[in-house]
């Protein structure tokens, strides 16, 4: 079952600052899980986590934003379905 994180849990545990969070969220690196319905609040889940490591392993490599968003729609980390032949 995966894991539910806020924003704040999500940046304390992948290491980039909320604000970096919210910028890979903006650009679509990164896709919210849900909200939560009574606050509206995003959450985040394993996978996010994930790709937010994939990502600071890519940047440590010196690839650009723009580079990694184009190996991540590649990845087995992206969650959008597959697109038929």
């Amino acid at each position: 079952m995966l894991k539910l994180y806020l924003v704040k849990d999500l940046s304390r545990l992948s290491g980039h600052s909320i604000h970096t969070v919210k910028f890979y969220l903006k650009l679509g690196l990164i896709r919210e899980a849900g909200r939560t319905p009574s606050t509206n609040f995003r959450f985040f889940d394993d996978l996010t986590l994930a790709r937010l490591s994939q990502i600071r392993t890519l940047r440590r490599e010196g690839r650009t934003l723009a580079d990694i968003h184009h190996v991540l729609e590649g990845s087995a980390l992206t969650d959008q379905a597959p697109q038929p032949a």
